[in-house]
């Protein structure tokens, strides 16, 4: 197997935006990323989606994208993997090209969300959940992450403004990037005094839905070396690992299993443990989400994540930082495209291009994108070389 390299990134601003549709979203992250490659052709597109079926009323999109962006003749075609489509294209691509059957290939993760009514949009979401034991008896994905933290607050002791500094974190970094969604600053007050959802889920502990895109170019590392104009970023590691789709059907609903193996898998091939990891772009849908992955993947012990946050240890120059650019929480989550924001974030700062939230001296980060309740989980480490 070949060493892969990203040389080239794009993403869209997460908004509602009315005036683009689903293909313009797509295309405007895959042609930046092309431009950022200086390359001008591409053998493969694979395009990571969840809901454009139901909320654009558009399938195929390996073609539909490919068409729209000049890449005809291309092999194309879609992933699904509920949230976690974006990092599944990712995935596809880097094992496309490291396998030697394409030697470039664009990965695209697109979500438009915002055109659809709220109702829909929510339905939508729930069918990444069990339709007969979850989504048939009521349950979104709310209601299973605010079941998820008040049995964690229970066994752990924690009260609920113990997540906040979750949220803080976010916010705090996002105000820095301008492709988030939320500009705004979050403080502890305004977290406590934030609109309850699902208690005890408020307002400012879940993601918002948004429209967006977020593209990345991956070939052969020897390939890369030819390429001017930016430090070479390469994929250390590529795993992914499943778990029950219903939460209830888990030994222990408090422990991510599938964070853990497709974690401990990502650690083995890269010849590294969690300590060695400068940077985690996990996937906060929901602070008790954030807490559950700093466990899984060895960088809190099991129940104590909360502690981590209130030292600050995941702020920017924290021993682990988290959400660099806002994560789900501030930037936003398109869901079909959060996986391929985190790579592309990942991928900033290693090159020392996250002005204003850049972690000093980054060299090796990790993102991991989080289908369904922790069903479908994909991780990814990436180096920059010494």
């Amino acid at each position: 197997m070949r060493q892969v390299a990203v040389i080239g990134i794009g993403q869209t601003k997460v908004d509602e935006h009315w005036d683009k549709s689903l293909r313009e979203l797509a295309g405007d992250a895959a042609l930046t990323a092309l431009a950022d490659s200086g390359l001008d052709r591409v053998e493969a597109v694979y395009v990571g989606n969840m809901m454009s079926g139901s909320a654009n009323h558009q399938q195929h999109l390996g073609a539909y994208i490919a068409d729209w962006i000049g890449m005809r003749g291309a092999e194309a075609f879609r992933t699904e993997a509920a949230c976690s489509s974006g990092a599944a294209s990712f995935r596809t691509a880097v094992m496309a090209v490291a396998s030697g059957m394409v030697n470039s290939a664009l990965a695209v993760g697109v979500e438009k969300m915002t055109d659809s009514p709220l109702g829909e949009i929510t339905g939508a979401l729930a069918t990444a959940a069990d339709a007969d034991w979850e989504a048939g008896q009521g349950l979104s994905f709310v209601s299973l992450n605010a079941l998820l933290m008040r049995r964690y607050m229970h066994e752990f002791g924690w009260g609920k403004e113990h997540f906040a500094p979750f949220s803080v974190n976010a916010h705090a970094n996002a105000m820095h990037n301008p492709y988030a969604r939320f500009h705004d600053e979050l403080t502890i007050e305004k977290y406590q005094k934030a609109a309850m959802v699902n208690d005890p889920i408020n307002l400012m502990d879940a993601s918002p839905i948004g429209d967006g895109a977020a593209a990345a170019v991956v070939i052969p590392l020897e390939l890369s070396r030819r390429v001017e104009g930016h430090p070479t970023v390469f994929v250390a590691a590529s795993s992914a690992a499943t778990d029950t789709l219903a939460v209830q059907h888990r030994k222990d609903p408090l422990f991510l299993k599938a964070a853990y193996l497709s974690g401990k898998k990502a650690y083995e091939q890269a010849g590294i443990s969690p300590q060695d990891i400068d940077l985690f772009e996990l996937h906060d849908a929901f602070s008790i989400m954030a807490a559950l992955s700093l466990e899984a993947n060895g960088f809190a012990e099991r129940g104590q994540a909360p502690r981590l946050a209130m030292d600050g240890e995941i702020r920017i120059d924290g021993s682990i930082p988290i959400a660099t650019r806002g994560g789900l929480k501030a930037r936003g989550h398109p869901v079909g495209a959060t996986g391929m924001y985190q790579i592309v974030e990942v991928v900033q700062q290693l090159r020392g291009e996250a002005a204003g939230s850049q972690v000093e001296d980054a060299r090796i980060g990790m993102s991991q994108n989080i289908g369904g309740s922790g069903s479908n989980i994909i991780t990814h480490i990436f180096k920059r070389p010494d």
